[in-house]
C-alpha cells in the first residue's frame, strides 16, 4: 500500500474502501471482507446511515483500531458549532471508537463555517488527527484556507476521467490540500468501463479498465476510495501497485477529460435549494421522531 503524507504529517492510505450506498443490511459483511482483503482505510458518512454497521465491522474484524484509517463525514444538517460537535460524538459512538483520524465537512453549504471551528476544536482536543471538507470548489477551498485558523488538509471531490479537475487540484496543490476521489469511477456513466481507452490500455498491462483508472488517479496523486459490495471486485480494486502507466499512456487519459460533471454542480442554485429542501425536510423528521420518544 502506497501513503500519502498530509500536510500536518499524518499518513494517508492512497487507496480505501468507501461505503456510499452500501446498504445497513449489507454494510457489515462489506467492510467484514474488505478487512480481510487487505484495505485498511474505511471512508464513511453521517449521511450514509451506515456508521453503525462499519463499527460493528471494525469491532468484529479484530484488527487493532490504530492499523485502520477511518474517516467520517459531517452533514450539512448538523452544521453550526454546537450541533456539529455534538454530531461528531454521536459519530464516534456508532462507530465504537474514541477519535477519528480524518473528519470531514460533507458539503459546502450552511454554516460550514461554524461547523468548522468545531472541527478545528476537535483537531486540537485530540479526537481527530486530521480535518477536511468535501466537495468544495475551488472558490470555497480558498475562502476556507485563508480566514480558517487551520487549513483542510483533504478535499474529497468528484474526480475522474471524464471530470479530471485539473484547475481544482492546481488550487489544492497551492494550499497543500490532499485531493480524494470519491467517485474514481464516475459510477460508470457515461460508459466510463467501457471507453476504449482505458480498455486498450488495461489490456496492454492484463488489467481491467477499472484497475487503469485506478492507476491513474494514483499516480497522479489523487487518493481514491472505490466502493464494491463484491469481495472478488474489492480484491481487484487492490491489484493496481504492480504496474504503471506510460507518460503516453496517462497522455491519452488525459485527453479524455469532457470538463464537467458527470452528476452535478454544486453551484447550480437549483441544486442548493435541492439541498436547502433536504436538510429541512430531516430536521423536521428528526424533531418528529424526538418528540415522539418524549412522548412514549
Amino acid at each position: 500500500m502506497d501513503f500519502t503524507t498530509l500536510s500536518n504529517g499524518v499518513q494517508m492510505p492512497m487507496l480505501g474502501y468507501g461505503v456510499y450506498q452500501v446498504s445497513q443490511q449489507e454494510c457489515e459483511r462489506c467492510v467484514l471482507d474488505a478487512l480481510k482483503t487487505g484495505y485498511r482505510s474505511l471512508d464513511t458518512a453521517q449521511s450514509y446511515f451506515n456508521e453503525e454497521q462499519v463499527g460493528l465491522a471494525i469491532k468484529k474484524s479484530g484488527i487493532p483500531r490504530n492499523e485502520i484509517f477511518l474517516t467520517t463525514k459531517v452533514w450539512v444538517e448538523h452544521y453550526g458549532y454546537e450541533a456539529a460537535k455534538a454530531s461528531v460524538v454521536r459519530s464516534m459512538q456508532n462507530l465504537q471508537t474514541d477519535y477519528l483520524d480524518l473528519l470531514l465537512l460533507h458539503q459546502p453549504f450552511g454554516d460550514y463555517y461554524g461547523a468548522w471551528r468545531a472541527l478545528e476544536d476537535l483537531y486540537k482536543e485530540g479526537y481527530v488527527r486530521a480535518i477536511g471538507v468535501s466537495n468544495f470548489y475551488p472558490d470555497r477551498l480558498v475562502d476556507l484556507a485563508s480566514f480558517a485558523r487551520i487549513c483542510p488538509m483533504v478535499n474529497q471531490v468528484e474526480i475522474h476521467p471524464y471530470h479530471q479537475q485539473g484547475e481544482a487540484i492546481t488550487w489544492m496543490e497551492k494550499y497543500h490540500v490532499q485531493p480524494e476521489a470519491w467517485a474514481p469511477f464516475g459510477e460508470g456513466r457515461g460508459g466510463l468501463f467501457q471507453d476504449p481507452t482505458l480498455m486498450a490500455i488495461g489490456q496492454a498491462h492484463g488489467k481491467s479498465a477499472a484497475q487503469v483508472m485506478l492507476r491513474w488517479h494514483l499516480q497522479r496523486g489523487v487518493v481514491v476510495i472505490p466502493k464494491s459490495t463484491h469481495l472478488t471486485r474489492m480484491e481487484e480494486n487492490l491489484q493496481v501497485f504492480d504496474f504503471t502507466l506510460s507518460d503516453e499512456e496517462m497522455d491519452l487519459i488525459a485527453a479524455l477529460d469532457k470538463k464537467q460533471s458527470s452528476f452535478f454542480s454544486h453551484q447550480d442554485p437549483s441544486m442548493v435549494e435541492w439541498f436547502v429542501k433536504m436538510v429541512e425536510e430531516r430536521k423536521e423528521k428528526n424533531t418528529h421522531t424526538a418528540e415522539t420518544e418524549d412522548n412514549q
